[in-house]
């Protein structure tokens, strides 16, 4: 199971990467949108699949899951929603404002300071 995982890790860092590295603003926050989900089960596969039984602890249970990267992988999830919400809006505004979402025309250049 962790040998599919990784190669799933390593497929939405490849795509995220790709698209982080496009001259479109909405691809490259997608692409980051990719990255914090490769992060996401990079942390979960980390934290090892052997527990069986909830994290409760009660007289008798021997065998466990590991609470803490779930505890992590929950509030990178909120923090990732976060700020790609608030990348969608500035990505709006500036579409708005410029009329494109072109990178390299977002650049600007040394005439319009």
């Amino acid at each position: 199971m962790e040998i599919l995982m990784s190669v799933i890790i390593g497929f939405l860092f490849m795509a995220a990467v790709y698209l982080i590295l496009s001259k479109s603003l909405l691809r490259v926050i997608i692409g980051t949108g990719l990255l914090s989900h490769g992060a996401h089960l990079l942390i979960l596969t980390m934290g090892g699949f052997s527990g069986s039984a909830p994290p409760v602890l009660t007289d008798g249970v021997t065998d466990f899951a590991d609470p803490l990267p779930q505890a992590l992988i929950l509030t990178a999830i909120v923090i990732s929603f976060g700020v790609t919400a608030l990348f969608l809006v500035m990505a709006y505004r500036s579409y708005q404002e410029l009329e494109t979402d072109n990178m390299t025309l977002l650049k600007g250049n040394d005439e319009h300071d």
